[in-house]
């Protein structure tokens, strides 16, 4: 399982996935899909997304990873969970297959979710790619649009390490006559995508060409074009970084509209607004209590920690502490420089194997100028935190998805 041990568990290829489908009787045939990608804020797009679509009234299947409490978090319709008694038979029905094919948990995971959406006849499905896209799990699907968010630094040990050839394995979701829309621009990456594009005759969108966010998150406003198209907008998801995946969500809106689907602009403006709500999306710079404030956050990469460290900047506090935690196999000198150095660290670690032992990551920190002390368990050292903590500071737990996930409030 890749949420555990990390790229052992990581399988370059997608004969697994077609075997099971096809004993299945290819179930992604048998629904619509918008397929997300990225380095960051795919998983935010995909929320943001099926909110909308929900909202639009259609019966809407999301399939994104990694679960943070719940392994149910993975497949949904409508926002609610799959049971766990379904998974239960589904694993038992499909368990001499199992043994047969000798499928990861991922691809195993991806057939379920498959065959869940396929049974339960949904309108349409937002799929998340889990890792890279040209030989991702979820790559079997022929969606009627791609989203690419962004390309940044992450998993470089599996999709390479440079940004182009990161976005060669991103831009593996651009399918035959499907159109994609490319969240951002990059000098590095924006012809590996219209390359890809034009081999697949494929129509390619780089949104922010046409749309752009400003103003605080709980009062945005949408630009389209350079005129006003939404104001007052109070996003569900907070975070000043989803200003950045707005412009990529809106124009796979726009693709589904010219498709035929019937998405009104209050569908829209209620998708945003209540993302949370309707999809039970969690960790992205979400409030865990007040006095002090406590906030927590799933940004795991270079990219992700500098929206965060400038976040955490944009706080009002007279003290910072910091309860972080990281996996064994990120760039961790390149994440440690940009955090605060202000700042008290109390280093712990996920109870996973893939952890970077909290001593270790202390012992990191303290050559970027980065000091605090040790308290491996997540939840005790966030209780520590809290013990030094006066109501005017200000707690920021994260460095990984994992150290969140084992947080008791979440």
């Amino acid at each position: 399982m890749y949420q555990r041990v990390g790229a052992i568990a990581y399988k370059k290829d997608l004969t697994n996935t077609r075997a099971l489908c096809e004993v299945l009787g290819n179930p992604h045939h048998k629904f619509k899909s918008v397929h997300v990608g990225g380095t960051n804020g795919k998983g935010s797009s995909s929320h943001m997304l099926a909110a909308i679509l929900q909202s639009a009234g259609y019966k809407t299947g999301l399939y994104t990873s990694p679960h943070l409490k719940s392994f149910t978090e993975r497949i949904r319709i409508n926002g609610k969970e799959i049971a766990e008694a379904y998974v239960v038979s589904w694993v038992n029905r499909m368990q001499p297959v199992l043994e047969r094919v000798k499928p990861s948990f991922f691809e195993t995971t991806v057939a379920m979710a498959f065959d869940y959406f396929a049974t339960e006849q949904v309108d349409v499905a937002v799929i998340e790619v889990g890792l890279g896209g040209r030989l991702d799990s979820t790559n079997v699907i022929s969606p009627v649009v791609s989203l690419i968010t962004n390309i940044g630094f992450d998993h470089m040990d599996m999709l390479g390490d440079t940004l182009d050839k990161i976005a060669f394995e991103k831009a593996g979701i651009i399918k035959q006559n499907t159109p994609a829309v490319i969240g951002k621009h990059h000098g590095e990456t924006d012809e590996v995508f219209k390359h890809k594009a034009a081999q697949q005759q494929a129509p390619v969108f780089f949104a922010e060409d046409e749309y752009y966010a400003e103003g605080p998150v709980n009062c945005l406003s949408l630009y389209k074009n350079k005129n006003v198209l939404f104001t007052g907008i109070n996003l569900s998801l907070k975070g000043a970084y989803q200003k950045k995946n707005i412009p990529g969500v809106m124009k796979t809106i726009d693709v589904l509209r010219e498709q035929g689907f019937q998405i009104s602009d209050e569908a829209i403006i209620q998708g945003l607004e209540k993302t949370t709500e309707l999809t039970g999306l969690k960790g992205r710079w979400q409030t865990i209590s007040e006095k002090p404030l406590v906030i927590c956050d799933t940004a795991h990469n270079e990219d992700g920690i500098r929206e965060v460290v400038q976040l955490i900047a944009q706080q009002p506090f007279s003290r910072l502490f910091i309860v972080l935690g990281m996996v064994a196999d990120k760039q961790h000198d390149k994440i440690l420089q940009l955090l605060p150095r202000q700042a008290h660290y109390i280093f712990c670690e996920a109870n996973i194997p893939r952890a970077l032992p909290a001593e270790q990551l202390a012992q990191k920190a303290s050559m970027h100028g980065l000091t605090g002390e040790v308290v491996k368990n997540v939840n005790e050292a966030l209780a520590h935190a809290r013990s030094l903590a006066h109501i005017d500071d200000f707690i920021f737990i994260g460095g990984s998805t994992f150290v969140v996930a084992e947080l008791n409030e979440l």
